[in-house]
């Protein structure tokens, strides 16, 4: 199955993009084709020919759980996204994690994409922890 990794890194870049790199790691060893891509750099991306996606940011705002408004700009841009089965991830926070991965949701929601799972995540342990979970079908 072709899955695309896409991160949105922020000011948390090393975290967000380590996060990611493991989600991709994972999905690698299980046999997926996986393709990384930093959101923040990669404007005319183009998700349709992939059957599955994982996206994944940092909270901007940490008291009120802002994250990027350009993933919704992206994604807007991003091809024909209605049905994709997809997993959202953001990175652990002190305040604000569970509220950012609700706006993530929303955005990926907006679009059509199908949310199979989403979580927050603390490391790349747990990131591989998660992936292994998922039920991607082949």
């Amino acid at each position: 199955m072709r899955v695309a990794v896409v991160f949105f890194a922020g000011a948390k870049r090393n975290k967000v993009r380590d996060l990611a790199q493991g989600v991709a790691d994972s999905l690698e060893r299980q046999g997926h084709a996986v393709t990384l891509i930093d959101g923040d750099q990669s404007r005319n991306t183009k998700l349709t020919v992939y059957d599955y996606l994982v996206l994944g940011t940092s909270v901007t705002s940490p008291f009120r759980g802002r994250i990027d408004s350009r993933i919704g700009e992206f994604l807007s841009q991003a091809g024909n996204l209605l049905g994709k089965k997809s997993f959202a991830f953001v990175v652990n926070a002190p305040f604000g994690a569970q509220r950012g991965l609700s706006r993530l949701m929303d955005f990926m929601e907006r679009e059509g994409l199908f949310l199979r799972f989403s979580e927050i995540l603390r490391s790349r342990e747990e990131a591989d922890q998660v992936v292994r979970r998922l039920k991607i079908d082949r």
